[in-house]
């Protein structure tokens, strides 16, 4: 049947033999349009049942590779089936056509689909939907004509026909509606399951499913308990459980490929492997990117499928907007024709935008299983990579991995297709222009052509200026690294030079994304003027088919050549985060095979790059113990037997579980009792002992709640006594065979370590029958331990029992013999600032009286996760944004758009009114002036496009400058306890994720936002000034509009919010695990942390899937109302065809066509806008926290040599943690004269730390004061007084920079100072021999030195600082005694004229102090020179008996 629309001719086909039939299919002579009897009676009737049969066989064999579990019987499926049957009796008399087989074949097929489809778990039929679609829309037309009939003839005519008709025509449309339902799914056993998977057919192209959580939403702010549990193909287990095994199979590919070269069997050269690793990186990003392809490629395909039939609707609508200009022109064409063309157009519009939707549907939900995937390679990567490796990646770089690159592929992902589609898509709108005005649009294609080298070069400039990234990428390094050593900075007073340094990565940043964005202005000018060039050509006549069809065209082109620069920088950002991506997962991990995990065998040997070891197997149960000096390779003997270093020859064997204690504790963010169980039940007796024998049982008593305590990031609010002794508690709670104990006792005070050593590790303890190997520098154990073996430069060079290697008089026993003075004393051995933390952890939350009730599990809380704002975002957020960026920009913007918008709207009336020009001898009167001032108009509006993008990115650029800023200083004034209580993750969530929103999300939602809502504002003017009518369909639209916008808005900022309060605690459990690998490892607990990971990733997905889904709800309902409006202008326009023009309605209908685009853009640019405000507002966040006190006071009365002469004076003073706690000192009335060496000893919790933090007012006093050289501290700004004291503190921290940076980041000495502090703190041999001397990099934490090494980097500091007043904290805990006896040596002849406070941790280090202050509970209960004390026989007395010394 061929239906010719172009002259209307209609060709007749004779379907039906008789000669009654002969009749044409279509009268053509008639205001109605009527198809024959014979063509209703047989095209329409078989064209559904055709349907059926020919696809019903491929649907069954479809069905049955598909299992989803069995429906019961339920009463939907039940009327189906009713009424199903009722079909074929009630069709009687209907037609004589479909008795027969039809009648009977027909309900049959159909009810066997439906219980099929039942026992295969269907829910909804897409099929059978289809299918009754199809069947009642050719019922539409014999509907029509029985009425006709019925209206002509009466209904007596043929009263049995009509009854079967209607009744057969009412069981069809019953059919219909309940197709449009799902069935109810077997029983299920998660919690508030996804809607989705219960919707039918309609409600998920729809999206129907979604509204009752938008309403929700509206009614009261969404709580993550309201959200839906994940699909199970979205979870973290289903998605990566499939991607490993592909990743595996593809990583297996491409080492067999480069180890081609190797197979051959000769050596390669050091370049050779460089550049082979190089090539490695290279290929790996591929390799990701085939993995992800592999996985989800299908799913994606279904999306692009729909992105194709979408292009297809788009392109067909244009070819109606010309029918109707020409009915509207032909003035004797029948008015049906005009009805029937507007409601086409709003058909082909509606379907358009329901397969866009789903298309995008299917990329934001391939995105976020991509994003998924992709984290959790990189964190179970994080679990495996070897040591050297991990020391290139630091955690930063790792965070910024799971944060800013999964994110460029989810933008990938959604973007992608445009790259292929774009060109083809303006291929097919250059050939439809062709078509129209022939060869004139050789202008417009010569204009593409331009533009896309253009677009190609300016994409390449700015893919070149995602040096951005790299910027980031160390900014976020450099604070992870500030967050972890904040207390240094402050107690250094170096906030200032590390400010610097992130406001220098901050500024290449920002000009890197300057640069970017004005490239990106002049892509957008180019097409702007495009239309200008496609409607010049003097000979032809412009009417208005041929203007507003090519408009129509030309604005379809525009979505193309806009996102095409868009998509391919999406696409290079892409291709670099796949490179970085593929960089880190195929770094070198560790090998499975370095440790035999076996029976033992006789011998022992282990083989490394800083080890060359024999040992002898050593029987179950022996206490081992290593010593040697700084750097001679005894925790690289332990991190051998883990498996964590590189094996070059030889063989470990370990038989049995193995438990680690590290030189440094690792503590989780966890309660004190997760961090000792680690994932172990909890046996009640045998916990009990474990605290009892790891002396944790009085730190239980100082603890708020307990062991139910929470324990700040890296045990922040511990000391490192207590950390080390949890440390060690939860390896002695694993029961394992063999333990490695890394140095736990450096940290401990000396009779805690006693006590350790005997309940614990020694002959007696609870370890007695296990095999424990102790790294120690304590010569009092040694006696004990039944082999020694002694290090140097990481060989073995002496091994056998104390006797023996005394006997043998080597080396150990001229080492034994220099420290024999402190062999007894030894017990004193490391003496912990096991008060630090006490002091600290109240300082966190301990609790008075009136507390004492609460819920303990709140009393010991110590972080606050980061919390939801609630509700729309409030307008100060805007203001303030807008504040920040000034009115001196602000209001050239808005007059530049209006301009903008004023100038299109001319440009476009101007060719409505030269359409309607009439022709005069075959063309049209003063075409030269037309066209000048239609140039002008286009090029006055590429200008002010140009402009506007401009101007927006620039002040995007200074509000998130001056936002950064802020954050930063607000972050770095904020006093130690803010630290203590705030997750890293938070505030590094912060300087990444929020700062990339103000950065780039907001400017961009702002252009896009104004620039639309200036555009409606265009369309709405045109459409009234053509149809005034209008007004009343555009003014119930716009209430709607708002009606939904404020639904929709209310849930999507609450979704934006609950997601990204839940996106931090996935960067802190990152962040913890990159830390803690080597324990994690250790103790085999990589699988519960996975376990962690998956569930804090699948966490985040249930609030980011609601979010992009209400995205898809809210345009598919936006469209809908948009496609109203073009249909009320079609409408209308075919109403009053008699006194319009054809240019005023071409210009209507072709801008009204624009609405639904302009619609959704515009409330995804505001909700885009309000999201990404959120981030605004959580940057405020930290305006309002409690600050510490100012830095510099500028008219302090401050000489520039103070303090002169160093005496501290106490004045009755009193510190508190916090308001209502217990006092930490009280009333401390003490003066320390100039010169003056006092040690501070007292039990853990004395309050020993608690002066050093009050001296440095690191805690502001609570009472009293305290004077240096007479002035009152309280008086003088932080850094005035940090920076002219020093301290030697407990933990040795180091920044990621060169050595010197970390002496002296002001730059404030010369290099021959620098290597005269090197040389005192006996480092200068060892920074000389290194080939960068004082430029060699330290990495992250200074993690490539070891902890001896690091403190005596920090013994450098100060002296390279002299300042008067010096305090110890715990200075040489981690060092052994040989070591400690230079620090003491250079600390007593160089800091001889300088007021010294040492918080002893060796007693027979504070021997010769003038005086000795004994603390207890905040009071100090003794105080004299060291002899008098011990013949008062008080409790420095017993101290020293402890430690052996009387």
């Amino acid at each position: 049947v061929s239906y010719i629309c172009g002259n209307c001719e209609f060709s007749t086909i004779r379907m039906c033999n008789s000669k009654k039939n002969s009749a044409p299919l279509i009268y053509r002579v008639t205001t109605h349009p009527d198809l024959t009897q014979c063509f209703q009676h047989t095209v329409l009737v078989w064209f559904p049942c055709f349907y059926l049969w020919v696809c019903a066989p491929f649907y069954c064999l479809y069905l049955r590779f598909y299992d989803n579990g069995r429906i019961s019987l339920s009463s939907l499926c039940c009327a189906k089936t009713q009424v199903m049957l009722w079909c074929p009796g009630s069709s009687w008399g209907f037609s004589a056509l479909l008795k027969g087989t039809s009648v009977v074949v027909l309900p049959i097929l159909a009810v066997l689909v439906i219980h099929l489809e039942r026992l295969r778990g269907f829910r909804s039929s897409i099929f059978l939907f289809l299918f009754w679609t199809l069947a009642v829309i050719c019922s539409l037309v014999p509907l029509r004509a029985n009425i006709q009939t019925i209206i002509d003839e009466g209904f007596s005519a043929d009263a049995m026909r009509f009854v079967a008709f209607f009744t057969f025509f009412s069981l069809q449309l019953a059919q219909l509606i309940l197709s449009c339902f799902a069935d109810h799914r077997p029983v299920t056993l998660k919690p508030n399951p996804c809607p989705v998977e219960d919707a039918s057919f309609l409600s998920k192209v729809l999206f129907w499913w979604y509204g009752r959580l938008v309403v929700k939403g509206y009614r009261s702010p969404l709580q993550a308990e309201d959200l839906w549990s994940l699909r199970e193909e979205d979870t973290s287990e289903k998605i990566i459980c499939d991607l490993e095994k592909e990743w595996a199979k593809q990583w297996a590919k491409m080492q067999h490929a480069l180890n081609g070269t190797q197979a051959l069997g000769y050596k390669l050269s050091e370049q050779t492997q460089l550049l082979r690793k190089l090539h490695k990186e290279q290929i790996s990003g591929f390799c990701l990117l085939r993995t992800l392809a592999k996985n989800f490629g299908p799913y994606f395909l279904t999306g692009t499928l729909c992105l194709v039939i979408q292009d297809a609707f788009m392109f067909s609508i244009p070819q109606v907007l010309s029918l109707l200009l020409g009915f509207v022109r032909d003035e004797d064409a029948p008015l049906w024709k005009g009805y029937l063309f507007a409601f086409l157009m709003f058909l082909l519009s509606c379907l358009q935008s329901l397969f866009n939707h789903q298309y995008m549907y299917t990329c934001f939900s391939v995105g976020m299983r991509v994003k998924t995937a992709v984290m959790g390679l990189v964190y179970r990567k994080s679990l495996v990579i070897n040591s050297a490796a991990r020391r290139t990646c630091t955690v930063g770089e790792i965070v910024n991995l799971v944060s800013a690159d999964t994110q460029k592929l989810m933008d990938f992902v959604v973007y992608f297709n445009a790259v292929w589609v774009a060109p083809i898509e303006i291929a097919l709108c250059l050939f439809f222009l062709w078509q129209r005005l022939g060869p004139s649009a050789l202008a417009g294609i010569a204009t593409v052509i331009l533009i896309f080298p253009l677009n190609g070069f300016i994409a390449k400039m700015r893919s070149k200026l995602q040096v951005q990234m790299k910027y980031m990428d160390g900014r976020i390094k450099l604070m992870n690294e500030i967050l972890s050593g904040i207390k240094i900075l402050k107690f250094y007073a170096w906030e200032n030079a590390f400010r610097e340094r992130v406001l220098g990565y901050r500024e290449k940043e920002l000009n890197a994304l300057k640069k970017s964005q004005i490239l990106y202005s002049i892509s957008i000018i180019a097409f702007a003027m495009f239309g200008v060039y496609v409607l010049i050509d003097e000979k032809h006549v412009l009417d208005a088919q041929k203007v507003f069809v090519s408009m129509a065209l030309i604005n379809i082109l525009k979505a193309p050549l806009s996102q095409l620069p868009f998509a391919m920088s999406t696409t290079m950002q892409a291709v670099v985060s796949l490179k970085r991506l593929g960089k880190f997962l195929c770094q070198d991990e560790l090998k499975l095979d370095s440790v035999e995990r076996a029976p033992y065998h006789p011998g022992e040997y282990i083989d490394g790059m800083p080890l060359n070891i024999f040992i002898p197997y050593w029987q179950r149960g022996s206490l081992v113990a290593v010593v040697g000096h700084v750097g001679s390779g005894k925790s690289s003997l332990l991190s051998a037997m883990l498996g964590e270093m590189e094996k070059k020859s030889g063989h470990v064997t370990v038989s049995g579980s193995v438990a680690y204690v590290p030189q440094q504790a690792w503590i989780q963010n966890a309660t004190l009792k997760d961090n000792i169980l680690f994932g172990h039940e909890r046996k009640d007796s045998w916990y009990q002992s474990v605290l009892e024998a790891c002396a944790l049982l009085p730190d239980l008593g100082i603890l708020p709640a307990r062991d139910a305590t929470e324990i700040g990031e890296k045990g922040l609010n511990l000391s490192g006594g207590q950390k080390q002794r949890v440390s060690l508690a939860r390896a002695v709670y694993r029961k394992a065979d063999i333990y490695l104990l890394d140095d736990p006792l450096s940290a401990v005070d000396a009779h805690v370590g006693q006590h350790i050593f005997e309940k614990v590790i020694g002959p007696n303890g609870v370890l007695k029958n296990k095999t424990r190997i102790l790294v120690t520098h304590g010569l009092s154990f040694l006696p004990q331990a039944d082999l020694i073996l002694v290090m140097e430069d990481g060989e073995i060079t002496e091994m056998g029992s104390y006797a023996e290697l005394l006997s043998r008089k080597n080396t150990f026993a001229d080492f034994v013999k220099a420290f024999s003075v402190c062999e007894r004393k030894e017990s004193a051995t490391h003496r912990g600032n096991g008060d630090m933390g006490s002091a600290s952890i109240q300082t966190m939350e301990a609790i008075s009286d009136t507390e004492q009730e609460q819920d303990q599990e709140e009393v010991g809380r110590l972080t606050h996760a980061d919390k939801a704002h609630t509700g729309r975002v409030k307008l100060e957020m805007y203001v303030e944004y807008f504040r920040t960026i000034g009115l001196a920009f602000i209001i050239p913007i808005i007059f530049l758009y209006a301009f903008q918008q004023a100038a299109s709207l001319a440009y476009n009336y101007w060719l409505s009114l030269w359409a309607d020009e009439p022709v005069v001898n075959g063309t049209q009167v003063d075409t030269d002036l037309k066209l000048g001032v239609f140039g002008a108009l286009g090029f006055a509006q590429g200008i002010a496009i140009f402009g506007t993008t401009v101007a927006i990115s620039l002040g995007g650029i200074i509000a998130s400058r001056h936002l950064h800023l802020e954050l930063l200083n607000n972050v770095l004034h904020s006093p130690m306890s803010f630290f203590e209580s705030t997750p890293s993750g938070n505030l590094l969530n912060r300087f990444s994720k929020e700062i990339d929103a103000i950065d780039c999300m907001i400017p961009d939602g702002l252009k896009m936002m104004l620039g639309y809502v200036f555009k409606l504002l265009e369309v709405c003017i045109i459409v009234l000034m053509a149809t005034p009518f209008a007004g009343v369909i555009i003014l119930p639209l716009t209430l709607l509009y708002a009606f939904i916008q404020s639904f929709y808005v209310a849930t999507s900022c609450q979704l934006r919010r609950l997601e990204s309060v839940s996106r931090s605690p996935i960067y802190t459990h990152f962040n913890e695990t990159v830390q803690g690998a080597g324990v994690i490892r250790a103790f085999g607990e990589q699988s519960r942390f996975i376990l962690l990971a998956n569930s804090r990733v699948d966490h985040n997905q249930t609030s980011y899937f609601p979010r992009f889904v209400a995205t898809r709800w809210l345009a598919v309902n936006l469209e809908f109302l948009g496609n109203l409006l073009v249909l009320a202008a079609a409408i209308l326009s075919v109403m009053g065809r008699a006194t319009l023009s054809p240019g005023i309605v071409g210009l209507a209908v072709s801008h009204s066509l624009q609405v639904t685009g302009i619609l959704s853009w515009i409330v995804r640019a505001w909700t885009d806008v309000e999201n990404n405000i959120v981030s605004v507002e959580r940057v405020k966040e930290y305006a309002e926290t409690t600050k510490e006190a100012p830095w510099t006071i500028e008219d302090s009365p401050l000489p520039s040599d103070w303090p002169k002469s160093g005496s501290i004076g106490f004045q009755e003073y009193g510190l508190q943690y916090r308001r209502g706690l217990d006092w930490a000192l009280k009333e401390i009335s003490l003066s320390v004269n100039e010169r003056e060496k006092v040690g501070i000893v007292g039990r853990t919790g004395a309050g020993k730390s608690s002066l050093a933090l009050g001296i440095f007012r690191i805690l502001e006093a609570a009472k009293g004061k305290i004077f240096i050289d007479g002035i009152n501290i309280a008086e003088i700004g932080l850094h005035q007084l940090r920076s002219r004291i020093t301290i030697i503190p407990q933990d040795p921290v180091l920044f990621s920079g060169s050595l010197r940076m970390n002496l002296d980041p002001f730059d404030g000495y010369t290099d021959e100072e620098v290597w005269r502090a090197l040389e005192l703190a006996h480092l200068k041999n060892f920074v000389s021999g290194l080939p960068d001397k004082l430029n060699h990099e330290c990495s992250e934490g200074g993690e490539n030195l070891s902890l001896g090494q690091r403190q005596l980097v920090c013994l450098a500091r100060a002296l390279l600082r002299k300042t008067k007043i010096l305090v110890l904290d715990e200075a040489t805990a981690a060092v052994d005694l040989e070591t400690d006896n230079l620090i003491q040596s250079t600390i007593r002849t160089q800091f001889e004229d300088c007021t010294v406070l040492t918080i002893a941790h060796r007693l027979n280090t504070i021997m010769d102090y003038t005086r000795v202050i004994v603390m207890d509970r905040g009071h100090i209960t003794e105080m004299d020179s060291p002899n008098n004390l011990i013949s008062q026989r008080g409790q420095f007395y017993q101290m020293c008996r402890e430690a052996g010394l009387v």
